[in-house]
């Protein structure tokens, strides 16, 4: 049975022609010459029984068969040298253990995860919810994702993201008992993520560091303290990274207008000699890849929320409430300690 197909090296002639302008580019790329390249064609044209190039004029013209036949061709040698790429590039297959700061693990990563294990099927993940260093001194954790000041001595680390803090809370209960001012935090109970600077930090931010406080209660880590605040028990303080999936779900809201940088960020470590090795290249990579494509959802919920910065803590309005009023004047931002 004949072929159905143009003979092969006749349309890689054409596609290149067209490609890069003119038959002597087309030489040039396929390192025969000019004569060869018009011959291609001429042979294309004569299997083909229709003519694919205007005649005559100074530049090239595809005929309405030619344009018709171009894209095909293209899309045809682009699935062509895409599959070949993928052919050449070694399996990534094994088993990888991540380390990760537990509330950055529990609510950035572990939703996200799927998408890395469908790019790498071979690939096995364990997990560990953990922010503390010996695990960078240990051969059993490949790459480490720790919040901190990114001094890690004889390691390979780069920065992941910065990040600011702000009061969260359950829509719930805030249906119930409104947050009118800062000044009403006195009649909910705070939830701590650490041993209380982050809450002294952005109390201090809104200018109410002597606001007589209600109930407190201290968290091992920010997880926790969020966990608490989606469960209607208190307010806790989210961050831009963590909170940002909550946020944009409903799930938590945020009652006030300001937000104070951390003290620390989000790093990437690991072990120099781990570094280059394919498993933990492709997970560092998607790591990064993975915050950039999923950053803007949740900062554009927080920026909703969090607008103007460095100014008076405003109320937010997430359900009916009456009607909020702003607190006494703009205090100056202050960096964290």
């Amino acid at each position: 049975m004949a072929s159905r197909l143009p003979p092969l090296n006749p349309l890689r002639a054409f596609e290149a022609t067209v490609r890069r302008g003119s038959v002597s580019a087309a030489a040039r790329e396929l390192s025969v010459t000019h004569g060869a390249i018009s011959h291609q064609i001429r042979a294309l044209e004569e299997a083909l029984g229709m003519a694919l190039f205007e005649r005559g004029g100074k530049r090239l013209k595809l005929t309405p068969q030619g344009a018709l036949l171009l894209p095909a061709v293209t899309n045809a040698f682009g699935e062509i040298a895409a599959a070949t790429a993928l052919m050449r590039q070694p399996e990534t297959r094994g088993e990888i253990t991540i380390a990760c700061v537990p509330a950055l693990l529990s609510l950035w990563l572990l939703p996200r995860l799927d998408t890395f294990t469908d790019q790498f099927p071979g690939v096995r993940v364990s997990l560990i919810a953990s922010n503390d260093a010996d695990h960078l001194r240990s051969l059993d954790t490949d790459v480490c994702v720790f919040y901190g000041d990114g001094n890690w001595p004889d390691c390979w680390t780069r920065l992941w993201s910065n990040i600011q803090l702000f009061p969260v809370a359950s829509p719930t209960l805030l249906n119930s008992r409104p947050l009118r001012s800062v000044r009403d935090l006195a009649d909910h109970t705070l939830f701590h993520g650490d041993d209380g600077r982050e809450w002294n930090t952005w109390l201090a931010a809104a200018d109410a560091i002597d606001m007589v406080r209600g109930s407190q209660h201290f968290m091992s880590d920010a997880r926790l303290s969020t966990e608490a605040a989606l469960h209607g028990h208190g307010i806790a303080l989210g961050d831009t990274i963590t909170a940002g999936n909550l946020i944009a779900r409903g799930e938590l809201v945020v009652p006030f207008d300001l937000t104070v940088p951390a003290n620390h960020a989000f790093y990437v470590t690991c072990r120099q000699s781990a570094r280059q090795t394919p498993i933990v290249k492709v997970f560092i990579d998607w790591l990064f890849a993975s915050l950039e494509e999923n950053l803007p959802e949740p900062h554009a919920s927080a920026r909703m929320l969090l607008r103007g910065r460095g100014r008076a803590a405003e109320p937010h309005r997430p359900l009916p409430a009456p009607a909020p009023r702003r607190t006494a004047s703009s205090p100056q931002r202050k960096t964290r300690a």
